[in-house]
């Protein structure tokens, strides 16, 4: 029997307004909705955009001061720019392509969303008001999930500032259950003060402030820096550069403001220029990988035309930046390598380092690869996904599961999208990698498997999967297990974190159900909170490990809701000490601390 099809015809045919179409296909405008329990989920967005028109006003040198305020979920933003023209306050905040940042002579360096940002924070706020004060007058608007619910104007009170306040509340039935952590804004206000020298910014009454730009950022980054930081600043260029003793390299790159992770033309263009301004300097022909090894820098540029490769801006892609970086990055090393000739001294000591190490290395890496020939033509505990991270956006959401041996594998395994989610299977407890030199972990058959299923045995450029999840039991030996492998990857492959490639997958630790319903809980609190809600019958179960889970069960724990605590550094400076302490030698002031937190837990 032929299959019924529905009449196509003029009755069809849909047109949206462009804020409906916002709230329908909200991922376009701002990415991922989440839940705030990551850095790039929806509300962040959101204030980003608000918070990124008062940063343009500060560029184009109107008003030096930003308050900002969350109580409540709702979130204040307060600048004293120029103030958007009060004629066209509800247009600005509610149709798409009215703006002034489309005009180059008012807004050279734009960072927000080009006329988008504020009407998508608009379309999704519940609540969203706006006021506008220019030369003793003013106009309000409120909105409510984008319509407009009143407006006004008048003669502002005496010894108000010109200026935009904006205050909105994230609409919960778009970002359910959210919740901001204000560590995330904390961080991203940092990073726009370090970027904007001279800007004070005020969150919850603390004060965000930097004097010395970039030099300021790397320098709360990175700890002991083998020769003191290079700083150039010039009209669209800024960038900070040192060496650490560190593995790889760590950089924090961003345009117009707007961090990317990725980094794209600009950061490139930036490692070109150093290769070529130290070879220059040094008259000779050092290699990339050997003058890079161990470099902790901050790029910033300034364009007028940004394109990224995404709506959420994480890398850059104009082309025609690349010359004039290189050129600029170059002759501003030579110059600095000229003006300190002590560090360049060290910096060629560091060098010369690293060529001695890469040496060591590649012999390692090529027993390695022959003892790893003679185990199996594929990498032995890993079971392969279809897409990977080079094939585009069907690479984009690709992920590997580390596993706490076969029992936890043999749960996922069946349940998993084979098209986009791998497994490796760990043994069991990795060896404690911290203190050891880089090629022990080649000598190690275990990590190096682990290493070439991630395609970072070369480095990370060769990188396979998006997301790196660690899936360990939610015991004492999983946390273990969970502290080794990011020991691992914080000594040897700092920059997956930093960019945002490692987290820690959730798993519920109950099962609550009835004869009608069934409700997993990943916490006590939840679990409590739900036996009340389902009453004194249901029935509870405690799951002591992933390979208890049903393969039926696991398969909603690793689908659409997913639950991915990502694994952030609030310090980059704060990581040497923190492995030493937890992972390094037991030492006394470990005991002590074990000791006095298992008798407080006792205590209780």
């Amino acid at each position: 029997m032929a299959k019924k099809t529905s009449a196509y015809d003029e009755s069809k045919i849909k047109t949206l307004s462009s804020l409906e179409h916002i709230r329908l296909r909200t991922g376009m405008y701002i990415g991922r909705l989440g839940d705030g329990s990551n850095p790039d989920d929806g509300i962040y967005i959101l204030v980003k955009e608000v918070v990124d028109n008062s940063i343009d006003e500060f560029i184009m040198g109107n008003g030096k001061q930003i308050d900002i305020v969350l109580k409540d979920n709702k979130v204040s933003v307060r600048d004293f720019g120029r103030g958007i023209p009060l004629g066209k306050v509800v247009e600005c905040v509610s149709v798409i392509n009215t703006g002034a940042k489309y005009n180059d002579e008012v807004f050279q360096f734009s960072v927000g969303l080009n006329g988008v940002g504020t009407k998508a924070v608009n379309a999704l706020s519940s609540y969203f008001r706006v006021v506008s004060v220019r030369d003793g007058k003013y106009a309000e608007a409120l909105f409510a999930r984008g319509k407009l619910q009143s407006e006004k104007t008048g003669n502002a009170k005496p010894g108000i500032k010109n200026g935009t306040l904006v205050e909105f509340i994230p609409d919960e039935e778009l970002f359910r259950g959210y919740h901001f952590h204000t560590e995330f804004l904390q961080k991203r206000f940092w990073n726009y003060a370090c970027l904007n020298s001279g800007l004070e910014i005020r969150f919850n009454g603390e004060k965000f402030f930097s004097a010395n730009g970039l030099l300021d950022l790397l320098g709360a980054e990175t700890g002991n820096p083998l020769y003191p930081v290079c700083h150039y600043k010039g009209k669209q260029l800024e960038f900070a550069f040192s060496h650490t003793n560190n593995y790889g390299e760590t950089y924090f790159s961003f345009v117009n403001g707007q961090y990317t992770s990725d980094g794209g033309t600009h950061l490139s263009s930036f490692k070109e220029g150093l290769l070529k301004g130290v070879n220059e300097y040094f008259r000779k022909n050092y290699k990339s990988e050997d003058v890079r090894e161990g470099t902790s820098a901050a790029v910033a540029v300034k364009i007028q035309a940004p394109v990224f490769e995404s709506q959420t801006k994480n890398k850059l892609g104009n082309t025609e930046i690349r010359s004039w970086i290189v050129n600029e990055t170059k002759a501003a090393v030579v110059a600095w390598l000229h003006k300190n000739a002590e560090a360049a001294k060290k910096l060629e000591e560091k060098i010369l380092a690293n060529e001695r190490l890469r040496t060591e290395l590649n012999s390692v890496k090529k027993e390695a690869k022959e003892a790893a020939k003679k185990v199996a033509l594929r990498i032995p505990k890993l079971t392969e996904c279809r897409y990977h991270l080079d094939d585009g956006e069907k690479g984009a959401n690709t992920m590997i599961f580390l596993t706490e041996g076969d029992s936890a594998a043999g749960s996922i395994k069946p349940s998993r999208d084979v098209n986009t989610q791998a497994v490796f299977s760990l043994r069991g407890k990795p060896e404690n990698m911290y203190g050891k030199k880089r090629a022990d972990i080649y000598r190690n058959a275990e990590l190096y498997n682990m290493m070439m299923a991630l395609g970072i045995e070369n480095d990370v450029s060769g990188l396979r999967y998006e997301k790196i999840v660690i899936a360990t039991d939610a015991d004492n030996d999983g946390f273990h297990i969970r502290n080794l492998l990011l020991t691992f990857f914080l000594n040897y492959f700092e920059e997956l974190v930093v960019n945002g490639h490692v987290f820690i997958l959730e798993t519920p630790l109950f099962r609550v159900r009835t004869k009608k319903e069934t409700v997993y809980c990943y916490s006590e609190s939840e679990r409590d909170e739900t036996v009340q809600s389902l009453g004194a019958q249901s029935e509870v179960t405690r799951f002591k490990g992933l390979g208890e889970i049903s393969q039926k069960e696991f398969g909603q724990f690793i689908g659409e809701d997913i639950r991915l605590l990502p694994v952030s550094v609030q310090s980059l400076k704060k990581i040497p000490g923190i492995l030493e302490f937890y992972m390094g030698k037991n030492t006394p002031a470990r005991r002590e601390f074990i000791m006095k937190n298992l008798l407080a837990e006792i205590d209780a």
